[in-house]
C-alpha cells in the first residue's frame, strides 16, 4: 500500500493529518500580511505603554518576558504564550495583545521562550512555569496582584497555557502556593501530539511516541482546579475542533468551571484578532472569567 494513503490515525491518512495540522496553508499569505500588522500593532502599543521589556525570568537566551503596567492600581496580572508551531515566533510581534487588557486595569506579560529544535519540545512548559514563578515571586517588585494571576495563550501557546493547569505548584517550590493561577485561557491549542508524529512539522519538533505522549496533557490529571476557557476558530480544520473538544469531554469532571467558546468564521490566526476584539464574546467571556 502506498505509506500517504495508509491510514495511521483515527481514520486519517498522512496526507490528511498534514491538511489538518499544517496551520500556516490554511491561511496563504498570513506571514506577508497578518504579521507585519500585528508586529505594526505592537510597536504603536509599546511606544505608548508604561512598559519594561527583557526582563530576565530564566537561564536560557529567549527567557525574557516584556511587562506593561496600567494606569493607578492594577486589578489582576495576565500573561499570554505565544504560538507558532514550538517553533517560530516572538513577543514583539504579541505587544498589542496587552492593549485592551491594560485598558481594563490589568497588569499584563508576554513572554519569549527557548522553541524547537534548539530544545526538546517537553523542555518549553518548564519554561513558562519558571515566568510564571518569576511573575509571582516578583510581584511586589512589579506591583502585581499576586491572587489574581492569569494565563492566557494561542496555539502553542494554548498548549502551554493547558500544561500550567497540569502542574503541581507546591511540587515546584516550597514557597508557592497550589492554587497560584486564577484563571486560564487556551485558544486553538493542541493537546493530544499524536497525529502531529504524522505531520511534516515533525520535522523541526523530532518528537518520538515518548515525547508526543509525554507533551500530551490529554493524558494527564489536573493538579489543581483553576477555571478556564478553551476556544477555537470554526473555520480550523476540523481535526483542531476535535482537539478542543476531546479536552473538554475529557476534563468536565475534572474542573468546576470549563467552558468551550466556537467562534464563528475565524480560522487558526484570526483567533489571534478575537481574542482581543472588545466585542467578541471571547474577549468579554475572558474578562468575566479573570474578574470573577
Amino acid at each position: 500500500m502506498d505509506k500517504e494513503l495508509e491510514k495511521v490515525y483515527k481514520g486519517l491518512t498522512r496526507s490528511d493529518l498534514e491538511v489538518q495540522y499544517m496551520l500556516r496553508n490554511t491561511r496563504p499569505g498570513y506571514e506577508e500580511k497578518d504579521i507585519p500588522r500585528w508586529l505594526e500593532q505592537s510597536e504603536l502599543f509599546r511606544a505608548k505603554a508604561n512598559g519594561r521589556l527583557d526582563l530576565t525570568y530564566g537561564p536560557r537566551p529567549r527567557n525574557k518576558l516584556d511587562f506593561f503596567a496600567p494606569k493607578g492600581l492594577p486589578v489582576g496580572l495576565v500573561l499570554y504564550i505565544h504560538g507558532g508551531y514550538w517553533q517560530r515566533g516572538d513577543k514583539l510581534v504579541y505587544s498589542f495583545i496587552a492593549e485592551p487588557f491594560v485598558r481594563r486595569g490589568y497588569s499584563v506579560a508576554v513572554m519569549n521562550y527557548q522553541m524547537c529544535p534548539d530544545v526538546r519540545l517537553t523542555e518549553i512548559a518548564p519554561q513558562a512555569r519558571n515566568a510564571v514563578k518569576w511573575l509571582w515571586r516578583n510581584a511586589d517588585e512589579l506591583d502585581i496582584i499576586w491572587n489574581n494571576l492569569n494565563i492566557m495563550g494561542h496555539s502553542a501557546g494554548g498548549h502551554l497555557t493547558a500544561e500550567m493547569l497540569f502542574t503541581d505548584w507546591t511540587r515546584e517550590a516550597d514557597d508557592l502556593p497550589k492554587d497560584l493561577l486564577h484563571a486560564a485561557v487556551a485558544v486553538s491549542g493542541i493537546y493530544d501530539f499524536e497525529p502531529i508524529l504524522f505531520c511534516s512539522e515533525n520535522e523541526g519538533l523530532r518528537m518520538d511516541d515518548a515525547e508526543a505522549k509525554a507533551a500530551s496533557t490529554i493524558y494527564r490529571q489536573p493538579s489543581v482546579d483553576v477555571p478556564h476557557i478553551v476556544a477555537f476558530g470554526l473555520n480550523e480544520p476540523t481535526d483542531m475542533h476535535r482537539q478542543s473538544r476531546s479536552y473538554a469531554k475529557t476534563f468536565a469532571d475534572d474542573f468546576s468551571a470549563l467552558e468551550v467558546i466556537a467562534v464563528d468564521g475565524a480560522d487558526h490566526f484570526e483567533t489571534v484578532d478575537v481574542m482581543v476584539d472588545e466585542d467578541s464574546e471571547l474577549f468579554n467571556r475572558t474578562c468575566e472569567l479573570f474578574e470573577d
